[in-house]
């Protein structure tokens, strides 16, 4: 990986007029932007249609993307929509996006388009169907299912869909062919409307990294149709207390059958990760170290009553590069990790993460720069993390010590953010990721997630106009000084 720069920032955080950031005007001035300040980066959360808490690590798919991400600009410009057939989206508050909003109405709004549009593209979307059967029949199924049960995870459907019983799918399926149609034909304008975008970032010498979880959601596609995947006994996935919650985490993600899985090749994390690879230049894999051991824990226990289970291991990886050679993966290796993940790291050979938030916890911390590898990529703080600003404001005595001990000079919170960009830049870290909260120096309401919350996250969204030229300016002239500027002139 070339030695660059870039920056955090979702997709939903684009600044919009429909309550939402999508892949319209906003994400291609956004892309102008970072050429501008000449990054080489841009790093977004996982891409699937989202279920409970709105948490994109919560997806109700591992293979679909999510169709509000879909910018209705571009569909009335092609004549698939109407200006008016927009309008129940529109909002003048640009603080927070709306999921609510998107839940309620767009559907019904793409719902419109397909009807426009089936004839249009006709061959390209059956070819599009032909190509992606595999996982677009079953999410399909389930995404209309789902809605017709009033939004329940699947296990409160009618007992008869739940199991899948082959007359009553048929039967429910054919009753709502049209919004299952409708569905798929979403997932085509998605990719369409994705991959121009890719291309027009590419051409600015623009490098998409994408997130692929590690695990699924309980209320997802693959749990309903394919069970078998999965241990049906009764523990949940999540964390031990660490790092970043000192309680652990107990995400209740369902856990994988990992020796059903070997048995039959992988073959279903090596297609996930192929199809991420036909969106993102480089795929960041949440909670890596899962795959050396994983923390189960009793569902109606807490997180500090769990254990360590062995995970696949290297072979696992061994599977992927087999389809996949020299994949450009980067493993997000927080967290709690031993001398057995450092060697599963180092045999699969992807770069890990380095964290500035973490590096003033202790003395001589691995997350201080000094001690970073080239084959590392270095953030501020993650989307799990506070803002830096609102970080240091919480900051301990002995914290800002060793921070200001460590800069030569003393900050108040007004320049923290922008001193652990410059330590950020200035690393060996192959890769520098900032998170734009961090670029534009906000406080704690502007914070991403906090782990272990399920609620009332993932809602924060960029002003119009937030990214000015005095702030580009500043971005690239740092970028510069530490030689990580992207020179792509297209």
């Amino acid at each position: 990986m070339k030695r660059g720069s870039g920056v955090l920032l979702h997709i939903t955080s684009l600044p919009s007029p429909y309550g939402i950031g999508t892949l319209g005007k906003a994400a291609y001035d956004f892309v102008d932007a970072l050429h501008e300040a000449k990054q080489s980066y841009w790093q977004m959360l996982p891409t699937p249609p989202t279920g409970y808490a709105d948490s994109p690590y919560q997806g109700l798919s591992a293979f679909a993307n999510n169709p509000y991400f879909i910018d209705l600009d571009l569909l009335i410009e092609e004549g698939l929509l109407e200006k008016e057939d927009a309008a129940p989206l529109v909002t003048d508050e640009h603080g927070k996006a709306l999921f609510g909003n998107q839940l309620m109405y767009k559907d019904d709004i793409l719902k419109k388009a397909y009807r426009n549009g089936i004839k249009r593209y006709k061959d390209e979307f059956t070819g599009y169907k032909y190509a992606n059967a595999d996982w677009l029949f079953d999410y399909s199924l389930f995404a209309v299912f789902r809605r017709q049960f009033r939004s329940r995870g699947y296990f409160d459907w009618d007992e008869k869909v739940k199991r899948r019983d082959q007359a009553a799918v048929m039967e429910l399926a054919q009753e709502h062919e049209e919004e299952i149609e409708a569905v798929r034909f979403a997932q085509f304008l998605f990719e369409k409307q994705w991959r121009a975008l890719k291309e027009y970032a590419n051409g600015k010498g623009i490098s998409l990294i994408g997130d692929i979880p590690i695990y699924v959601s309980f209320d997802s596609d693959a749990m309903w149709a394919h069970p078998e995947l999965f241990l049906p006994n009764g523990m949940v996935a999540g964390t031990p207390p660490d790092c970043f919650s000192r309680q652990g985490q107990m995400w209740e993600n369902p856990l994988y059958d990992w020796d059903y899985m070997k048995e039959h090749g992988f073959s279903w994390w090596v297609e996930r990760v192929k199809r991420c690879f036909e969106f993102f230049d480089i795929i960041r894999i949440d909670h890596f170290r899962g795959f050396e051991s994983f923390y189960q824990i009793p569902r109606d226990k807490k997180p500090k009553d769990g254990h360590w289970v062995k995970g696949p291991g290297h072979d696992l990886f061994e599977a992927i590069k087999r389809e996949v050679p020299y994949p450009a993966i980067i493993a997000e290796d927080l967290g709690l990790i031993t001398q057995e993940v450092r060697d599963f790291l180092g045999r699969c050979g992807f770069p890990g993460n380095k964290v500035l938030q973490f590096a003033f916890e202790q003395q001589n911390s691995e997350y201080l720069p000094h001690n970073y590898p080239h084959h590392c990529v270095a953030y501020t703080g993650t989307h799990d993390n506070d803002t830096t600003k609102g970080w240091f404001t919480h900051l301990g005595e002995q914290g800002r010590e060793r921070l200001f001990a460590y800069l030569g000079h003393e900050c108040g919170k007004n320049e923290a953010a922008w001193e652990l960009i410059r330590l950020a830049m200035m690393s060996v870290a192959d890769i520098c990721i900032i998170p734009m909260q961090d670029i534009l120096n906000l406080g704690t309401s502007a914070r991403m997630n906090y782990p272990g919350r399920a609620l009332g996250y993932w809602k924060w969204r960029m002003k119009p106009e937030a990214f000015t030229d005095k702030v580009k300016k500043r971005l690239r002239e740092t970028t510069e000084i530490y030689g990580r500027a992207c020179e792509t002139e297209a």
